[in-house]
Formats: C-alpha cells, structure tokens, sequence
C-alpha cells in the first residue's frame, strides 16, 4: 500500500560532502559551518544574529530566560501563549519558572488570536508569544501594537514556519527574538537543532552564553584565544570557566551545521515546492469545502507550508482520520494543548472557555505538503479524500431512504 508520510528530508550530494568534511578535519565542536549557519539563516530573515541551539524548544528556552534575566522579571510572572500549539511552547514557559496564560485563536489562521490578547493581560504580564503555526505568520501589527502599548516583549515561536514574509518583513524579524526548529520533519532539517534570531545585541550575547551553560562570553569556542597574547590571552585563560548565568548544554555539533548550511542552499526551493503542493491540494479539495475549512493565507503574507492544516465543519476528525490512516496517508493533530492530561491537571482549564481551540482540538488534523510528494501522490491524497466523501454522502442518502416498520 501507498504510505505518504507528514515529513521528508533531502539529502544532496553536499551535504554528504560536507558532514564527510567535518569528519575529516576532526572539529566538532562550534565551528565555521555552524557559524555559516548562523550567518547565512540570520541574513535570509533579516536580522543581525543568528544562534544556533540543539532545539527549537531549546531556542525558545534561552529566549525566555535572556529577557527574564536582562528584564529582572519575577518567578509568577506571566506570558500569554496561544491556546493551540505544541507543548513545548508553554512548557518552556513553566520551566523558567513563569505562568503561561493561554489566549484562544483564530478560526481561520490559527494563530494568536489579537482580539482576545487584551483581556488577558494583567500587572504580572511581561511577554507575548505568537506561534506561527503550520508556516503562516500571525496577524504581527496587531500584536506588536499591543506590546508596545503594554510595555510586552515578543517572542516569535517560528518553528514551524521559515523563509515566510509578513508584510514585507521576514518571521524571525518581527518581534524582539524569533525561535525556529531544524528538527526531522521541519522545513529546514538537520537531524536536531533550534536557531535564535535578534537585531539585539544584547540579547544575542546572553542567549549564546545561556546555551553554553551560562559561559562568561569572551570565551564561547576554541577559536576566541587564536591571535591573543600577553595580558589580552590572560583575559581569556581567566574567563574560559567563567560563568555568569545557571545555563544549559544546548549546543550543537559541525555534523549539524554542515547539513544546515547544504539545506540552506536548497530552502527556496523547498518552500517553493511546498507551496507548489498545498496549492494543489486546496484548489483539488475545494470540492469538499462544505466539509472541511482549508487553510486560507493572511492579507500581507506568505505561507510556508510545512503542513496542510484541514478542520472539519460539521464533526469531529476520528472516522476521516482513521480513513485516510487506513488508506497510507498519514496525519497529525493540529497542536492541540489546553486539553493535554498534563495541563489539565495542573491548570483545570475549562475547554469551553477556547471555543476555538476546542474546535480544532475535536475537528482539526494536519496532512503532508513536503517536497517530495509526487504528482501521483498529490493525485491520490484527493482521490482518498473523494472516496471517502462519496461513501458518506450515500450512506446519508440509504438513511434518509430507511423506512422502520411499526408493530
């Protein structure tokens, strides 16, 4: 049977060159592909730094803790996170020690849902954390507004969505400090690996030195005492097991950087191709648009794609899920979080209080849009999808013509 999986990743003949050249010079350790990476990933969303972690979640950690520690914010204090995300987003929140407070989103973008961000900001609310979901920005005008009247920091959770424009600014830039993911399955794929981005300079200094343990910073790699004598190379003999912050071991390897700056030569064509995909997709299942809301793109944006996010109107997915598992293609739950065990044992969040989120909680699954999709696989995802609507139409039909006997 035909498997179309949610996720790919194509590996070229330079990234193999390249892992096989770190592997011959011996450097594992930060190097100058993984600052290649910074580099190049930085320049492509527009901002002045880029650093490179070994996870989104990783990248959205230190982004917390460096506005926490910089700020001299307060353990209690809160961050508005959206109620429809992946764990990690508010999870990260809890970790540093911080209340998230969830805020419902968008029927039809999914993200952060401006109009409801107002209510919940209190005297304790210090950030924002719009998500980017499924490769389209959120609504960031609105949002920044509100944080610069509210005095709020952002953080763009974009781990899902790269190479994306909003209002002709790239995700990344549009708040004080972008997260994205290099995770499997993501659009930009290195095995494991988060990167940070700021045009603050101070920010990017405290977040490199929180993921090197919290690092004195005139000592961040092997590199920083080349050319240094005399009382300037004392300096950093003094400093290199320094540390000014509780940090974490979230550094990288070359291995990573070699396969993130292939990728990186490859990106637009991976967007390209996935747009090139969904766009198939949503012009072919227009036909089911009674059933299913497909994904729409903001006024002023670009999507990604990394998947294609579809909510069932009128039921809840598990018959369609189960369906299309059963026929090869497979699915995901489009981040549903205010229903976890985890969070509502330790919340007691009333679902009904996220029309929306409960909505795409019961409702919404996500299907591939990746790159390697074939036409034959595109071809046959609608086809699945025509079965099954056909199937249910005609048993609504042999319902509607049963006629019970009475005794």
């Amino acid at each position: 049977m035909r498997k179309i999986g949610v996720g790919t990743i194509t590996i070229h003949e330079i990234a193999k060159k390249n892992v096989m050249d770190v592997l011959n010079t011996g450097r594992l350790s930060y190097g100058p592909y993984l600052q290649r990476m910074e580099k190049e990933f930085s320049k492509i969303h527009e901002t002045k730094f880029g650093i490179v972690s070994n996870s989104g979640t990783s990248a959205l950690h230190v982004a917390l803790q460096a506005l926490k520690e910089i700020h001299g914010w307060n353990d209690n204090d809160e961050v508005l996170v959206p109620a429809v995300t992946f764990v990690a987003t508010s999870n990260v929140v809890i970790h540093n020690k911080m209340k998230p407070v969830f805020v419902d989103v968008e029927k039809e973008y999914y993200g952060i849902d401006p109009k409801k961000i107002e209510e919940k900001i209190t005297s304790r609310t210090r950030a924002i954390i719009p998500v980017h979901l499924f490769g389209m920005p959120c609504d960031m005008e609105s949002i920044t507004k509100i944080a610069k009247k509210h005095n709020l920091k952002v953080i763009e959770d974009s781990c899902e969505t790269m190479y994306a424009k909003y209002k002709g600014k790239m995700v990344g830039s549009l708040g004080d400090i972008g997260c994205f993911s290099t995770y499997v399955a993501h659009l930009l794929v290195t095995g494991v690996g988060g990167i940070n981005t700021t045009n603050n300079p101070e920010y990017a200094i405290k977040i490199r030195s929180l993921i090197n343990h919290g690092r004195d910073s005139i000592y961040m790699c092997i590199d920083d005492d080349d050319g240094k004598s005399g009382k300037e190379l004392q300096e950093v003999i003094e400093g290199r097991f320094r540390f000014i912050s509780i940090g974490h071991s979230f550094r990288v390897t070359e291995l990573e950087g070699a396969l993130g700056v292939a990728q990186l030569e490859i990106l637009s064509d991976i967007i390209h191709a996935r747009r090139k995909n969904a766009a198939y997709l949503i012009e072919h299942l227009k036909q089911f648009e009674e059933h299913i809301q497909l994904p729409k793109i903001r006024e002023g944006a670009e999507h990604s794609f990394m998947m294609l996010p579809l909510v069932l109107r009128h039921e809840t997915k598990q018959q369609l899920v189960s369906y299309l598992e059963n026929n090869g293609i497979e699915t995901r739950e489009m981040l549903p979080l205010i229903n976890q065990p985890a969070y509502q044992k330790l919340f007691q969040i009333n679902e009904n209080d996220y029309p929306v989120a409960k909505w795409i909680n019961e409702s919404g699954f996500y299907i591939a849009t990746h790159q390697e999709l074939t036409a034959d696989d595109l071809k046959y995802i609608v086809e699945v999808f025509s079965r099954y609507f056909s199937q249910k139409l005609n048993s609504v039909k042999d319902m509607a013509g049963f006629s019970p006997i009475l005794s």
